[in-house]
């Protein structure tokens, strides 16, 4: 089967509906992709959505075939041959073709399909004559176009807006001027992708003896395929003595009676931009390991001053534990200092945390701000985030990812000490603590009674009323009295350095559990601040990939 009866890919048809899909994934790309793929890939790309809605939305199913080519190719003559009557205009003078003109095979009404077209002049070919053939051309909309080699701007401007929007190529030459590098480089390299829609006439060919043909015929096939369409069929054709015009009427039949060419071209416009926007994403996304997580997780936390945090709430902890288990006599001394939670803010008592506090004094705690070492860690270590993350990724993939990973302003900051003060740092008091300190009241108590039970014997003793008082009971050798007050304060003495060697070993316990907090609050910093930012430009990388492969594959 002739390739001009096929459409798609390489010779597959295209339906509606995939052709749909693709446009669909074409806009879907360009969506995903943003301001990482470039501008006017992204407009070219919108302009295919655009022009493929438009075009399937038309009534009717017309084919449209422009007759492309350089200045002196006998466009204008061949379209009149074509059509059987003078309605092109063809003379000596060149330009003489500005504005396209347009032939039109059928009663199906085209009005609209040329408007969307821009082709004013129009002709209805009746049916008579050589070029009637509305048998088998039923369908088909022919256009002459302006040369687009023409030394009018306008002109090729107008050339080149018609090639936009037709279904079918007609790129007609001359023994002369069929190796024009304005025509293969400018026009024809640059559809490559629409061999399946491509038709190349090496028209005046009764200007060339047989051999001489065959070999311009051969050589026009050669530049054809290194312009990328190694399938196109070089067709011979003469305007003035009409070799070859059955084959061009019955080539344009083929696509007319095929009624897919439209989708074919539409196709092939998908293909091209979204292969071409293709080069500007990855062929996959990097990751960031866990080795550079970890880095950028103790970065961070180091930055928000967690091991200060730490040893203050170990400080804390021995020294409420001091409060509540340390010798009776001597513990109202340790309210007096300063609790080291309290002097961050951070006891729970000082602060309320609410929304409208996150960038003002209140609800910020005192930590000391970040060293200058620290903030150099969060810096190296928001880069090698983006180094992990943007690898292998075209500059602006990665540039974004660099930017997602080094949130603006203060941002960072603020969100690291939020989570410190949002952070939990208080915990229930060990039993212990009310246990010890019940006993040390009971020593104390014990020494209390021996002061005073002596001091009564040293008082009656001075008022000379040893014979009043009862004698006094002993412990082996040593009185009562005594043995209360030297042991109640000896033994006080040493549960106290006892309980303090223990409140060592629960601060640290009490540290670990405050330091796995808070990292994990610092864990949320990083995945809300820099990595998942980050995962969503990768994301969006993904999106736009697989879109464009979809798009790539109608």
């Amino acid at each position: 089967m002739s390739p001009l009866v096929m459409g798609g890919a390489r010779g597959a048809v295209v339906s509606p509906e995939r052709l749909s899909a693709a446009s669909g994934a074409l806009a879907a790309a360009v969506e995903a992709g943003g301001d990482e793929l470039p501008a006017r890939g992204g407009a070219r790309a919108a302009q295919v959505v655009a022009k493929v809605g438009e075009r399937t939305a038309l009534v009717g199913g017309h084919t449209v075939v422009a007759l492309a080519g350089a200045t002196g190719s006998g466009k204008s003559s061949l379209f009149n041959a074509l059509v059987g009557t003078d309605v092109a205009t063809v003379g000596v003078r060149r330009p003489t073709t500005s504005t396209p003109t347009a032939a039109v095979w059928g009663a199906e009404p085209t009005g609209e399909l040329l408007d969307w077209l821009g082709v004013g002049s129009r002709h209805l070919v009746d049916g008579e004559g050589p070029g009637g053939h509305v048998g088998t051309l039923d369908g088909l909309v022919l256009l002459d176009l302006p040369d687009v080699d023409s030394r009018e701007t306008g002109n090729r401007a107008e050339a080149e807006r018609v090639l936009e929007l037709v279904d079918l190529f007609v790129w007609v030459t001359d023994p002369q001027k069929y190796a024009d590098s304005r025509l293969h480089d400018d026009h024809v390299a640059a559809l490559a992708a629409h061999e399946a829609v491509t038709i190349v006439v090496l028209n005046q060919a009764d200007r060339l003896a047989a051999d001489d043909l065959a070999r311009c015929r051969t050589d026009l096939a050669r530049l054809m395929e290194r312009d990328g369409l190694p399938g196109a069929t070089v067709l011979a054709t003469s305007a003035l003595t009409g070799d070859g015009l059955d084959e061009l009427r019955q080539r344009l039949a083929n696509a007319v009676a095929s009624r897919t060419m439209a989708r074919a071209r539409l196709a092939a416009d998908v293909r091209t931009v979204a292969g071409e926007l293709s080069s500007h994403v990855a062929a996959a996304e990097p990751e960031v390991d866990a080795a550079t997580r970890a880095e950028l997780l103790e970065a961070l936390a180091r930055a928000a001053g967690v091991p200060t945090v730490v040893d203050a709430v170990a400080r804390d902890y021995r020294m409420e534990a001091a409060t509540h288990t340390g010798w009776p006599f001597t513990r109202w001394l340790h309210r007096l200092r300063a609790r080291p939670l309290r002097r961050l803010r951070l006891d729970g008592r000082d602060v309320r945390v609410t929304e409208s506090d996150v960038r003002s004094v209140l609800g910020r705690s005192s930590l000391p701000p970040p060293s200058p070492a620290a903030r150099a860690a969060v810096a190296l270590a928001t880069r090698r985030v983006a180094d992990r993350a943007g690898a292998e990724l075209p500059v602006p993939w990665s540039e974004a990812v660099e930017r997602a990973a080094t949130p603006p302003g203060p941002e960072l900051g603020d969100a690291l000490d939020q989570a410190v003060v949002g952070t939990s740092l208080l915990a229930r008091a060990p039993v212990w603590w009310r246990v010890v300190g019940a006993v040390q009241l009971a020593l104390a108590a014990a020494a209390v009674a021996g002061v005073l039970w002596l001091g009564a014997y040293v008082v009656a003793g001075w008022l000379q009323l040893d014979s009043l008082v009862p004698e006094v009971p002993t412990l082996g050798v040593l009185p009562w009295p005594l043995v209360l007050l030297v042991g109640g304060l000896l033994l006080g003495f040493v549960l106290a350095a006892l309980a303090a060697w223990l409140a060592r070993i629960g601060a640290r316990r009490r540290g670990v559990v405050m330091d796995r907090r808070l990292r994990e609050s610092i864990a949320g910093v990083a995945d809300g601040q820099v990595l998942g930012p980050v995962r969503r430009v990768l994301e969006r990388h993904a999106a736009t990939r697989e879109a464009l492969r979809h798009a790539a594959d109608v």
